[in-house]
């Protein structure tokens, strides 16, 4: 049975293509050795919150996984301003630019940088309502960046990510905390998160396990903005046991709160409400 895609226009090697464009062979170095990287960019409501970061990313994570990135930051927004007219202008959208090596370089397991290919892909993604999530404990870690390239937005960090969620589910959560290989909280399966306890915001600080995410840097600023203290620490898991509040962050889901971890159950409480205001306040400003 052919997959059903949302709508879906990407550009690649100099014009637009409507649909799921195949463009990787089965000898493609990124097909069978994982040389993918990408972003993700959101579009709603006619705004695209910090995309111009999210472009510069893409190009960092390529130099991280040694491919050779050559599309400027003002190119990639030039594309994104095309692309979203070809969409009603009222569409939840996710923009995704990547990058990609054609060819294996030294014995077939690198890359070869001057094989890098990219393209845009834009489709309709509509915005999760912000409805809550449960929350457990994953039993595997997020790795370290001498084994992993935890600096990039790579397409090889997945897999893991996919276990954690398909075993949480498994158990009848929807996401599971991941800890980093010293047991201390790295992040989500799917995002960043925060928690709240007597008026101050938790969150683990970036250690080189996880993405130091864009909605998560920018969340922290709002929310330091207006007055709240943020603390960006080292938590365990017993600390999002107790907490009065807990978050997550991501961009394709932005901000949604947590109503159950373990057998505990929470309600979305004032933090996360300011939080989420202020953000929505940001990207409509």
């Amino acid at each position: 049975m052919a997959a059903k895609w949302s709508r879906t226009w990407t550009f690649y090697e100099g014009d637009w293509h409507e649909g799921n464009l195949p463009i990787m062979g089965v000898r493609t170095h990124a097909a069978w050795l994982c040389s993918v990287v990408f972003d993700g960019a959101r579009t709603f409501e006619g705004v695209s919150p910090d995309l111009d970061l999210h472009c510069a990313r893409v190009n960092a994570s390529a130099k991280t996984m040694l491919l050779k990135p050559t599309v400027s930051v003002e190119e990639w927004l030039e594309l994104c301003a095309d692309g979203n007219k070809r969409f009603d202008s009222n569409a939840a959208l996710y923009i995704r630019p990547m990058y990609w090596a054609e060819q294996g370089g030294a014995f077939l397991i690198a890359p070869d940088p001057e094989s890098t290919r990219w393209c845009l892909s834009i489709y309709e993604a509509p915005m999760r309502a912000p409805d809550g999530f449960s929350l457990t404990l994953s039993p595997f870690r997020r790795p370290t960046i001498e084994s992993m390239p935890t600096d990039a937005k790579a397409g090889c960090l997945y897999p893991n990510n996919a276990r954690a969620i398909t075993e949480a589910r498994s158990r009848g959560f929807d996401n599971a905390i991941v800890c980093d290989m010293l047991g201390n909280v790295a992040e989500l399966a799917t995002a960043n998160v925060f928690m709240a306890k007597d008026g101050v915001v938790y969150t683990p600080a970036p250690n080189g396990t996880f993405l130091n995410g864009i909605t998560r840097q920018r969340i922290i600023k709002l929310l330091r903005g207006a007055g709240v203290d943020v603390v960006e620490t080292t938590l365990r898991y017993g600390d999002f046991e107790s907490a009065d509040e807990i978050f997550q962050s991501g961009n394709y889901i932005k901000i949604l709160p947590c109503t159950r971890i373990g057998e505990r159950s929470l309600q979305p409480s004032p933090l996360y409400r300011k939080a989420r205001a202020l953000y929505w306040e940001f990207a409509h400003g």
